[in-house]
């Protein structure tokens, strides 16, 4: 498909010989836990995609970033997944890096590591429970001598055995004693934080999506970022931000899935012209609102407007490329069923997008109050 070769040609251009080297995987094996796919990324220069070019990295927005998505998760759903993590938490910290905030030297010297050392982050966040709210600390910080104990876990959390850093939301006693949000940068190396078996699916299983344990981990009060006087609302801007880049990278590695197998059904001509053309259709329009999405947060959309317009994308997406997956399989027949699964566990790959937050049930009266003309107020 032309906008498949398109997406293709923008990953190959900032990750040379990536998609070669997955391709090069059989299916399964790219798909197994252990696979080698987070290695690959990691060599071919993915932790640098969304640094700025200052901090060594190679600077994309928001659109060449879903298209790089697109490209991965049409030969690797679970690198595209763990890749959307790693991604947005770039993405909000540089986001903090240019904005109004005050990093320690300790913080500054971890921004200009990540591109040059390829270190890859993992987000402590609440992107894998449906109905939370993806905002909300999932992890408890108690006051102690030169910074923090942290405890608590993080179920799934993607790229838990290839992390180097790890992000977790947190609450700590602002300077009235009432909580304020911070956001805590965590080495995996870090004394107390453990990996633990989680994932037992077969789809995704690529992605490292297991449990990460914090028990008494000290973070630093260096590495503690923040809320500042003169930007009293900085963190709740920036992890607004990185809402917005979570759902539209997210939703693009889903919707390269389905379009890897749409594309397969136009080469072998499965079905009639018809039916193919609807195929390719509904794939195109669902990846066609992440973009326009995409492009409008690059021109200056922010804030409820942006998370709106998001969320609609997000939503209408996902319900149209699980149908088109449904239809590329059917399309491609029972003998393409009978003589191995890798088509079906693309389309299984396809299906996770819905159980990512906010959920359409607690995203529906929030958004009914939007469309009102009220505010965007998720919980």
């Amino acid at each position: 498909m032309r906008s498949l070769m398109s997406a293709r040609a923008v990953c190959e251009r900032h990750h040379p010989g990536l998609l070669t080297a997955l391709e090069n995987l059989p299916f399964a094996e790219r798909e197994a836990p252990g696979s080698p796919v987070t290695a690959l990324f990691r060599d071919h220069g993915g932790a640098g995609l969304l640094v700025p070019e200052e901090y060594g990295g190679d600077g994309a927005d928001i659109l060449e970033a879903i298209r790089v998505q697109r490209a991965l998760g049409s030969v690797s759903p679970s690198l595209a997944a763990a890749a959307a993590m790693h991604h947005f938490t770039v993405a909000m910290l540089y986001e903090l890096a240019g904005g109004d905030g005050r990093l320690t030297p300790a913080q500054t010297k971890l921004l200009h590591q990540i591109a040059p050392e390829r270190l890859l982050l993992a987000s402590g966040w609440a992107e894998g429970r449906t109905q939370q709210n993806i905002l909300i600390p999932s992890v408890t910080a108690t006051p102690t001598e030169g910074g923090f104990l942290l405890n608590g876990s993080k179920k799934p959390c993607s790229l838990a055995r290839s992390m180097d850093l790890l992000t977790a939301s947190i609450a700590v006693p602002g300077a009235d004693g009432t909580p304020e949000l911070a956001l805590a940068l965590l080495p995996a190396d870090s004394p107390g934080l453990s990996v633990h078996p989680f994932w037992g699916n077969e789809v995704l299983a690529a992605s490292e999506s297991d449990e990460v344990r914090l028990a008494d981990v000290l973070v630093p009060e260096e590495l503690v970022v923040r809320t500042v006087p003169e930007a009293p609302h900085l963190l709740d801007d920036l992890q607004t931000t990185g809402f917005i880049w979570f759902e539209l990278l997210i939703c693009a590695g889903y919707a390269g899935a389905a379009t890897a197998l749409a594309a397969t059904v136009l080469e072998r001509e499965r079905g009639g012209a018809q039916d193919r053309a609807a195929l390719a259709v509904r794939v195109e329009s669902a990846f066609a609102l992440l973009e326009g999405a995409a492009r409008a947060v690059r021109d200056g959309l922010a804030g409820e407007a942006a998370v709106a317009e998001v969320l609609v994308a997000r939503y209408a997406a996902q319900e149209a490329l699980v149908r088109a997956a449904d239809q590329a399989l059917e399309l491609l027949g029972g003998i393409d069923f009978v003589r191995g699964g890798d088509h079906t566990r693309l389309a299984d790959s396809v299906r996770p997008l819905a159980f990512h937050p906010p959920g359409r049930a607690s995203a529906a009266e929030p958004l009914l109050q939007w469309f009102a003309g009220g505010s965007l107020e998720l919980s």
